[in-house]
């Protein structure tokens, strides 16, 4: 999922993403918006690829965009389709998601991420920018959408919703890693300063609005939410970010489970694949391999009392996914 690697400070430096080709309505990029033609690999285990799977439930994408699930145990040549029948991808025909890099660039040699989107009838990796393809899902497709979908980057709203990503990414999202991957305690505790605080931040803002901008879900809650659902399992101990548990964070542990029992939310968040992923794989902090039995999950079930903040969850005209099942997601 993420190739560590450390600047002169220890400071945990992520890599770019090489494939940013964007898929786009009128096909001006070379690759038109047409439904059957993309298919989404991911890796549940991974929070950058559960907001495509999470964007994509809650826009109805399902029958338009089909999904591959990658088992959460990579070996050597990264994320592999071993969950399948054969260790194929039955869409794609392929054992390894690096086919289909190697596909779009045969010289390519860097590291091999998910979220990835891949033309099926060429075979060829599209892109790999995780940032881009959840609000393309929003803008590009959306003569694709459900009835009833949110609109989760409204255009009056979006230069708060940028702002906010951007400091959630860089404190939040990418701030755990900053935390767990650096190398030098200098680094660590910066990081994990800048986590924390940026925690309080959001803490004071959504004391008393349900939602990070506007009054309905957005692009924003989802990226923050699936930091936050990761929280206590893997952030807190495994990377180091343990001044509080969320649970411990009363209005962030209120919010993550207004979102999480919020249809469409849970059924796209696995703790078996993102337990054993961040344990087993990222061995280098947890060389044993042990995965630990906790934590007790049963809290996200626990009344949130949100919905006394106002706000609606998909918008005053908004409906919720339906209740359907696609490759154990509920």
């Amino acid at each position: 999922m993420t190739k560590l690697t450390t600047n002169a400070s220890g400071e945990f430096v992520r890599a770019g993403n090489r494939f940013d080709d964007r898929i786009t309505a009128d096909g001006s990029s070379g690759w038109p918006v047409e439904p059957g033609r993309y298919r989404l690999v991911v890796s549940l285990a991974c929070p950058w690829a559960s907001r495509a799977v999470l964007v994509r439930r809650l826009l109805g994408l399902q029958d338009v965009i089909s999904l591959a699930i990658a088992d959460p145990i990579q070996d050597e040549r990264s994320w592999r389709f071993t969950l399948d029948p054969d260790g194929r991808d039955p869409v794609l025909g392929i054992r390894y998601l690096a086919e289909a890099y190697a596909a779009a660039d045969p010289s390519y040699d860097g590291g091999v991420s998910v979220p990835a989107i891949v033309d099926v009838p060429s075979g060829r990796l599209v892109t790999n920018d995780y940032p881009r393809i959840t609000l393309d899902f929003s803008t590009e497709w959306r003569p694709f959408h459900r009835p009833g979908a949110p609109d989760l980057y409204p255009e009056e709203w979006r230069d708060e919703i940028d702002e906010i990503n951007e400091l959630v990414f860089t404190d939040v999202n990418n701030g755990v890693y900053r935390a767990g991957f650096a190398s030098s305690q200098q680094a660590y505790e910066q990081a994990y300063d800048a986590l924390f605080a940026r925690l309080d931040w959001l803490s004071e803002r959504l004391a008393t609005r349900r939602y990070l901008v506007g009054d309905h879900l957005t692009e924003a809650d989802v990226r923050l939410f699936t930091t936050l659902v990761r929280f206590d399992a893997v952030y807190h101990g495994h990377f180091k970010c343990n001044r509080h548990k969320l649970t411990e964070l009363p209005v962030l542990w209120a919010y993550a489970r207004d979102l999480h029992q919020t249809p469409g939310f849970a059924g796209t968040v696995n703790f078996d694949h993102i337990k054993r992923h961040y344990y087993q794989v990222l061995d280098q902090l947890n060389a044993s391999r042990i995965v630990p039995a906790g934590p007790d999950l049963s809290g996200w079930h626990d009344a949130h009392h949100r919905e006394e903040l106002g706000g609606t969850p998909f918008g005053p005209d908004g409906t919720p996914p339906p209740d359907v099942s696609e490759l154990g997601l509920g």
